[in-house]
């Protein structure tokens, strides 16, 4: 598709900082913003990236046509399913404590498994991003074996509350937002795109658009917030330091005492026809703090696998993950603690991609170290494993306790349970606060300009504003590098060597504010 002379990218290279290492990667404008267009540009950037050590750290301005109308900050946040996220804490036993957990790292990332790859902007020095969701627990049967019932944004009729009733797609476009700037911004992360005959072999199962429609249908929003019976979780996020692009996060459910801190730095590199991304060297996994209650002082850490985006030279990307996952709590109050390891099966580059997950979740010795060798579900000796798990991390994970566990029979132990469907349960919309409300560092209130332009596919516009905002940005590195001065983060501590950052008095205040906040827009 050919476009006016009004929507081409200028074909000027982008601006360059000259505060980053390595040389600039720049992407001449194709001059289509059709998919044609894009997949042009997409290929000219891969062949560009071949043997950079570490594309994250490069300098790197695309045009705005290849962007998703979405910052970066509010992009990741673990937080897909903040219920899931809440419910960590509810019951008094550690065994079953640490299954939430291994629940809510399936399910932290759900974009990727309802949703499409995309490139967000790049966040910018200073940027920061706060938000809340107002969920309703989720509830648990007494009996541990039984799956997890919830409350919203579910297509499982056995979850959703007697008193919700399913609401058209054309209702959640209308509830998640007041405005379709919003409301694009939040269902792109829920689209999906036609199978298409041409689809490779190596391409996940793509459900037709009218299977989409089916789920979507049918879910279930439940309370839209001004329901008592809500808990409310909070997130702030600031970038605090653009190279290499590093931001920390924290987010927490006071109602439930529990807490979210860690720091987002991904290093990435082109491997053959694919995108490898690893988590940077300040990335060290998210760190989940369990701050009163049942699980008072215990912390778990959870570590981040290895991802590859594929598909990159037929325009048709999914994600595969590979290596492993590590969950590992301390702080607890038994003799032992509870181990979990989840392990990404590599997928054969010939077949189709089947997103196959195992695990096992084992006890250690806290004062030993030997555990730290086990990351692979073989590695753990099997006097050790209480429970396996094994499934689709894209769709249903099953577990069952084994015989070394404690007070089980031992015909319950060859009996399969569901740990989580992800078919049926959704990307719960976050709540954001009005434009008018926000401050100019803010992401949203940041990109205004550049998201308008782009729904509003006055792409030309968009990359403008998007070269002016990165102007600014080098310009205010470059008056602190006259003066002599460095930032400082305002909403966390200077020092993240530790990996879990420490909020700082005004991003306390920050989280207090976003307690308290009524007046509110949903995306």
């Amino acid at each position: 598709m050919t476009v006016s002379t009004d929507d081409v990218i200028p074909t000027t290279a982008p601006a360059i900082d000259e505060d980053a290492p390595d040389a600039p990667i720049s992407v001449p404008d194709s001059g289509d913003t059709g998919e044609g267009g894009k997949l042009k540009m997409i290929v000219q950037l891969v062949k560009k990236s071949l043997g950079v050590k570490d594309i994250a750290a490069m300098r790197l301005s695309l045009p705005a046509s290849l962007l998703e109308p979405l910052p970066n900050l509010e992009y990741w946040h673990y937080l897909d399913r903040p219920d899931l996220f809440a419910s960590i804490n509810d019951s008094h036993d550690a065994f079953e404590r640490m299954l939430a957990v291994v629940r809510f790292t399936f399910t932290k990332d759900l974009k990727f498994v309802h949703g499409k790859v995309c490139k967000p902007y790049n966040s910018v020095l200073g940027e920061h991003f706060r938000s809340h969701w107002d969920v309703p627990p989720v509830r648990y049967s007494s009996d541990p074996s039984h799956p997890p019932i919830f409350g919203t944004h579910t297509t499982d009729t056995h979850s959703a509350p007697a008193s919700t009733t399913a609401l058209p797609l054309e209702t959640l476009s209308i509830r998640s937002g007041h405005s379709s700037k919003s409301t694009r911004s939040g269902l792109s992360l829920l689209s999906k795109t036609k199978a298409s005959p041409s689809t490779a072999p190596t391409s996940p199962h793509q459900a037709p658009e009218a299977e989409l429609a089916g789920h979507m249908s049918s879910l279930s929003l439940g309370p839209d917030g001004s329901d008592s019976d809500t808990v409310r979780v909070v997130y702030i996020t600031e970038q605090v330091s653009h190279h290499p692009p590093i931001s920390a996060y924290y987010a927490t459910c006071p109602a439930r005492s529990v807490e979210m801190i860690g720091i987002d730095q991904i290093s990435a590199k082109v491997s053959g026809t694919t995108l490898r991304v690893a988590p940077g060297s300040h990335n060290k996994g998210i760190f989940i703090n369990l701050t009163g209650g049942a699980g008072g002082g215990e912390s778990y850490h959870i570590t981040h696998p290895v991802a590859s985006v594929n598909g990159i030279l037929r325009g048709s990307f999914y994600i595969t993950v590979a290596d492993s996952t590590i969950i590992t709590c301390t702080g607890g109050k038994g003799e032992e603690n509870y181990r979990a390891v989840i392990e990404y099966k590599e997928e054969s580059w010939l077949g189709r991609a089947h997103f196959l997950v195992e695990g096992v979740i084992h006890t250690y010795d806290e004062d030993s170290t030997e555990h730290e060798e086990w990351t692979k579900a073989k590695h753990v000796p099997q006097s050790r494993v209480v429970a396996v798990f094994d499934g689709c991390w894209r769709n249903h994970i099953r577990w069952r306790r084994t015989a070394s566990s404690s007070n089980v029979s031992l015909s319950s132990t060859s009996e399969y349970h569901t740990l989580v469907d992800l078919s049926k349960i959704h990307v719960v919309p976050k709540v954001v606060r009005p434009l008018e409300k926000q401050v100019p560092s803010e992401s949203r209130k940041l990109w205004e300009g550049v998201t308008t332009k782009l729904l509003n596919k006055e792409y030309g516009e968009a990359t403008k504003h998007k070269l002016a905002i990165e102007q600014k940005q080098r310009d205010e590195a470059s008056e602190r590098k006259r003066k002599g001065e460095e930032f400082i983060p305002k909403y966390f501590e200077k020092d993240i060597s530790s990996g879990a950052p420490i909020l700082t008095a005004e991003g306390r205040k920050a989280i207090e504010e976003e307690l308290r906040e009524r007046c509110s827009e949903t995306s």
